[in-house]
Order: structure tokens, then sequence, then C-alpha cells
């Protein structure tokens, strides 16, 4: 974390809570332009704006007054954060990571012609 960010975080940030993944979430106690406060996160490991879970990401923009923190539905999956350019990303059948070999067409598929 920046010097000037965790000055200002032991200076005027109020800490509001702590999501699944270790981010700590802080209000100013004053007022800013606009009668809002000051809303920021710090997170756990890399400043990755994709590991702001939704319920955060609505509380951070002023969305919600409060954090809602709903129970999860059992078919729903856990939040992750974007990984994109990661080991973890998704590959599609037929990339070249994944041996550049996909299926064939199926029978369904018909090709467009300009000419009727």
């Amino acid at each position: 974390m920046p010097l000037g960010t965790w000055l200002h975080t032991k200076l005027k940030g109020q800490k509001v809570g702590e999501d699944d993944l270790g981010n700590v979430y802080y209000k100013s106690s004053r007022k800013r332009a606009g009668n809002r406060e000051e809303r920021w996160v710090v997170f756990d490991g890399d400043a990755e704006a994709s590991k702001v879970p939704p319920e955060w990401h609505a509380w951070l923009h002023h969305t919600t007054d409060e954090p809602i923190q709903t129970e999860r539905k059992s078919w729903q999956k856990p939040h992750q954060s974007n990984q994109t350019g990661t080991e973890d990303a998704y590959l599609p059948p037929g990339h070249d990571r994944k041996g550049g070999q996909r299926a064939g067409a199926t029978g369904d598929y018909e090709a467009w012609s300009p000419d009727g």
C-alpha cells in the first residue's frame, strides 16, 4: 500500500467491514463535495478492481448506504476476480493453448449466400 494511502487510512479512515477475500473497506469521517463521505478499499494483495464483490462495489459507488450482505443461493458461485492473462483464464475449445483442435461443425449450419 502506498504511504499516502496508509497515512490517509490511519488518520481519516473508519473501518466499515471486510469481504471474504480479505479486502478491508473504509469511509472518511468527514463529508466531501456533494455531501458524500469518501469510501475506499485496501486490497489484500494486488490492487485489482475485479476483486471487489458486487455488494461492496455498490457501497463503494454510493449505490447503497450500507453493504448488502445477502445469503448465497446454493447455485451461486463465490465471487472470483478477473482471470484474464493468468493460468486460470478461460480458453474455449480449439484455442491454440488447448491443442488447437475443435469439434467439426454440425449439420445444422447453412452458409449464407448473397444470391439467395
